[in-house]
């Protein structure tokens, strides 16, 4: 382990098939007024939205309604639900979805008392919240983003064409959230298999950087292989209990800033498919699905030694007698074998890029530092049309 790091992460967390009982533990902590986050409308068919409110009212809280956060929140929605904390007063986020609806909670959250632009303020010059904040709580119904246990957020602006990210810190963290695997059964399949990529890109994205002998990488390995184990079970049989809190549990850790101590990081495949969503709205985790393999191909031979790694630690590749570069391009064949196989996105012409957008979404990406290669803006271009 290299460099000097602190962590600290202020979220409870409450797991399992009986965790929404907890929720009565928490509440009395709040005020009466609470702003229930939702989306479309998915938690009223399955029950859960009725199963939250029945445990609201008996704690006797005022219930202010906040729907139709969509899969990527939108600045217009934020603005909404800003407005709608501030007239409530509300006390505490009750965030009940999958990431977006987090993210748009905690981005809700450092905004209403907020004398400035949320949007300029967080999302363009990336200040951090100096007003009060109100707290956020998250009940998950869907795994992939960390969300639950993070301080980030991520906002679209279609006027702009941005959809921008702001990783806040400790205080902006949910103060606790409810984990239940069979919360997320009733998701579409498309959906499961979008947060299953966004949680092994979540590894992928600390993972790929250093050269140090890094105890974070050993986890990160343990956390890939658990992914792909569960992700093979669960395509084949969504409900089957094991596998999806495994694969719950596992979106946690990924992006919970644990894994990531000590490390540099490269955030490039995140960048790279923010900007392909702010272009074509579509999801998340298939956005990176489909830049994913190209931009490993452009990175390998300057990270050689860690896709090797790679390769023989997540893939079982076996490396006697090979070169560095047959073994590392194996681990990637292997890498794709599996995208193919549980049915991710490939390219992001499926998802609505067209060749008369590449240059337009390379000039949305933020061009990182931290991984093994910086890539020009020129590689960008590249990178997305290899992509399409």
């Amino acid at each position: 382990m290299l460099g000097n790091f602190s962590y600290h992460n202020a979220t409870k967390l409450y797991f399992g098939d009986d965790s929404l009982k907890y929720l009565n533990d928490e509440l009395p902590k709040y005020g009466k007024n609470i702003q229930l986050i939702y989306g479309g409308g998915s938690i009223k068919r399955n029950g859960i939205y009725d199963a939250i409110v029945e445990i609201l009212k008996a704690n006797g809280k005022n219930i202010v309604e906040d729907a139709g956060v969509m899969p990527n929140p939108t600045v217009d929605k934020l603005r909404e639900g800003i407005k709608i904390a501030r007239d409530n007063k509300v006390d505490l986020l009750l965030a009940v979805g999958g990431g977006s609806c987090c993210d748009y909670a905690k981005a809700v959250s450092v905004s209403v008392h907020c004398d400035e632009d949320a949007w300029e303020k967080y999302f363009i010059r990336f200040e951090e919240p100096t007003c009060e904040i109100v707290p956020v709580a998250c009940v998950l119904t869907m795994a992939g983003t960390g969300s639950e246990m993070n301080g980030g957020s991520v906002i679209t602006n279609h006027a702009t064409k941005q959809k921008i990210g702001h990783v806040f810190g400790d205080n902006v963290m949910p103060k606790f959230s409810i984990l239940n695997p069979k919360f997320t059964f009733s998701l579409p399949k498309r959906q499961m298999i979008a947060g299953i990529y966004d949680i092994f890109n979540h590894i992928c994205e600390q993972y790929f950087s250093g050269n140090d002998d890094n105890t974070s990488d050993y986890l990160a390995e343990g956390l890939m292989r658990s992914v792909i184990h569960s992700s093979l079970i669960a395509v084949e049989n969504p409900e089957d209990y094991e596998a999806r809190s495994n694969i719950m549990w596992s979106a946690t850790w990924a992006l919970n800033t644990l894994i990531g101590r000590g490390k540099t990081q490269d955030w490039m495949v995140h960048m790279l498919g923010q900007a392909v969503g702010a272009y074509t709205d579509a999801t998340h985790g298939m956005t990176l699905a489909a830049v994913s393999l190209p931009y490993y191909k452009m990175i390998m031979p300057y990270g050689l030694q860690k896709f090797k790694r790679f390769a023989v630690n997540v893939w079982n590749v076996n490396a006697e007698g090979k070169s560095d570069e047959e073994v590392a391009n194996e681990g990637l064949k292997a890498l794709e074998n599996w995208m193919r196989k549980i049915g991710v996105t490939m390219k992001i012409s499926e998802l609505g890029a067209t060749p008369e957008m590449i240059e337009g979404i390379a000039d949305a990406t933020f061009i990182l530092q931290g991984g093994y290669k910086v890539l020009t803006r020129d590689e960008v271009v590249k990178v997305l049309k290899e992509s399409l």
